[in-house]
């Protein structure tokens, strides 16, 4: 299941490392290139890397060293206890994945099994020995493997069998490094394992947070670094590609990518638990990625803010649990959605009253994306969810033209900026006076998708967050009721429903619960005077947690599995914002800057 795998990193890519002792998902040398183990997508001849005890079986305990992303993995087994420590070292030269077999009692039998696939599984790579190691390559890639115990071929894999004793310890480190550049100098395991426990809770040691659920913060914002692509300081959504929204069905996405949207939310909550240089470096990313013609502005950007994400299906992989087409890329990137405008002007208006320093340029830039705003805040979209159905006029995008001005108002207002404030000023009046007319269904007592729209959208719970309307408006309490009766399964929350309106999102079948619209739903509880079942709600979201505290995008009430892309930024963004909220510690007004 998805929520079997722990996650591993070095802030340039990660690995997913299962209950079973295998890394069934590395992408090598970065987050979006090509995967080098893929069995997450696809059978075991895809690719895997496995370190477990001979006689297989799920790990009996596996947790994090403190606040770390060094993971430990114990197996009891009738022979005796043996753990494994997994971690990726901060970069230095090449790219390491560490992985030391320690024995805590007994003698235990253990196996190692290598199945290097690069390309998604669609490359076997040429492997012999190079000198002590190891050495595979395959066109640009090249990978090496370190061990002190004896390896041999079977079937395009390498295996090891081998037994660990109490007090041993067997080093595992595979690197990669470009395959016309020399091989690097190994790493030493032990001392690799140390230096990246040290790494982490230096970072961590910055952390300003003082609310309730500690832990739980903690580990999200440990997961939002790890999900950072440390050169530029772009923050994926999610460390993988095509985990299906729907069990066996076609709602397959590549998330490894950087989407403006979550700007705004990534920067409050690193900024409001005390991660200063992660937002400026965040902040940096925007205003390059965004550099240019306003009217090219895109919802999405790769890693170093380029622009081109091509989307193409891997038809060699059956996807996970068959869950097809498996998709690299993605081409949501070229919709037209208005809310970015929106969201960008919002996170430049949240870092400038956060006290970060402003770009020289940064209000020339604003001023540009404004201009198009006017010119362009009344036409359709494919909104937030990025739908693949007809254009309309959603809710959402109009609320987020609307703060896009305001944002842009108070500058000139309260902080002195250059701009035409009154002209702004009408305009943000004349779409809030739209919406509240055209995106409000007085006789549900609801905001809609979109106008005219039957169907209900999750995001209405966020106008309040962005200063829309108060927390207290009649129209709000309607909206949650609404929300609570017709978007909720099991108490956790539809994003909407994509039968509604004749089939809003343009795809087939259905989709689970979404964990950050389910975080949405508590803020609002909080918010309307529902405390009680605000709690409530926020302690069962904790409780879908995995055993090391991560989320995916989605939840299936029915089957009580985790869905989509993992892990998921925008659900460890939730987390660390609702708890802020429920401890007293925001009032969810930062974003308005009340």
């Amino acid at each position: 299941m998805i929520e079997d795998y722990a996650l591993i990193g070095d802030l340039q890519t990660a690995a997913l490392v299962g209950r079973d002792g295998s890394i069934d998902w590395l992408c090598l040398p970065r987050f979006d290139s090509p995967a080098c183990f893929a069995a997450l997508l696809a059978d075991e001849d895809a690719g895997r890397w496995q370190v477990a005890p001979a006689a297989g079986g799920r790990a009996t305990r596996r947790r994090y060293r403190g606040d770390s992303l060094v993971l430990e993995t114990e197996w009891e087994t009738p022979e005796g206890t043996v753990r494994v420590v997994d971690c990726m070292p901060p970069r230095g030269e090449a790219a390491d994945v560490v992985r030391l077999v320690e024995g805590v009692s007994g003698r235990v039998p253990m196996r190692m099994d290598l199945r290097l696939r690069f390309d998604y599984g669609h490359i076997v790579p040429w492997v012999s020995r190079a000198g002590e190691d190891l050495g595979a390559v395959a066109g640009p890639d090249a990978v090496w493997l370190r061990t002190t115990v004896d390896t041999h071929g079977v079937n395009h894999a390498t295996r090891a069998e081998f037994t660990v004793a109490a007090g041993e310890r067997v080093p595992f480190v595979l690197t990669w490094r470009a395959s016309h550049l020399p091989r690097p100098e190994p790493v030493d395991a032990p001392c690799a394992v140390e230096d990246t426990r040290r790494f982490w809770e230096a970072w961590m040691s910055g952390c300003r947070y003082e609310g309730e659920w500690p832990g739980a913060v903690r580990r999200s914002l440990l997961t939002l670094k790890a999900l950072t692509y440390q050169p530029t300081g772009g923050i994926l959504a999610a460390a993988t590609t095509s985990l299906p929204e729907q069990l066996g069905g076609p709602r397959n996405w590549d998330y490894r990518f950087c989407w403006l949207r979550d700007s705004a939310f990534t920067l409050q909550a690193l900024l409001s638990t005390g991660f200063v240089d992660e937002a400026r470096a965040w902040r940096d990313w925007l205003l390059r990625a965004v550099a240019g013609d306003p009217s090219d502005l895109q919802i999405m950007y790769a890693l170093d803010g380029g622009r081109r994400i091509p989307e193409a299906t891997l038809d060699w992989l059956p996807g996970y649990e068959g869950s097809a087409p498996v998709r690299i890329g993605n081409a949501a990137a070229g919709q037209f959605q208005l809310d970015v405008w929106g969201e960008v002007l919002d996170s430049l208006h949240l870092a400038r009253e956060s006290g970060l320093p402003d770009e020289e340029s940064a209000w020339r830039l604003q001023v540009a994306l404004l201009d198009f705003l006017e010119g362009n805040w009344d036409s359709r979209d494919n909104g937030l969810w990025e739908v693949r159905g007809p254009q309309r006029h959603f809710v959402h995008s109009k609320v987020m033209a609307w703060a896009g001005l305001d944002r842009a108002v108070r500058a000139v207002t309260r902080q002195g900026l250059e701009g035409p404030a009154d002209r702004w000023a009408a305009l943000r009046d004349r779409i809030h006076a739209e919406v509240c007319a055209e995106g409000y269904d007085a006789e549900r007592e609801t905001f809609t998708q979109f106008y005219g729209s039957q169907g209900l959208d999750a995001a209405a719970l966020l106008l309040p967050r962005v200063g829309f309307l108060p927390w207290d408006d009649p129209r709000m309490a309607g909206t949650v009721a609404a929300i609570r009766r017709e978007l909720c399964e099991d108490g956790l929350v539809l994003r909407y429903r994509p039968g509604a309106d004749g089939g809003v999102d343009g795809l087939p079948g259905e989709e689970g619960t979404f964990l950050p619209c389910s975080f949405w739903l508590a803020d609002a509880l909080h918010g309307t005077g529902r405390g009680n079942e605000a709690r409530a709600l926020f302690e069962r979201l904790l409780s879908l947690r995995n055993d090391v505290g991560l989320l995916s995008e989605e939840y299936d009430t029915v089957t009580g599995r985790q869905l989509g892309n993992y892990p998921q930024a925008f659900s460890m963004v939730g987390l660390v914002s609702t708890a802020r909220f429920l401890s007293g510690t925001s009032t969810m007004t930062t974003r308005e800057g009340q």
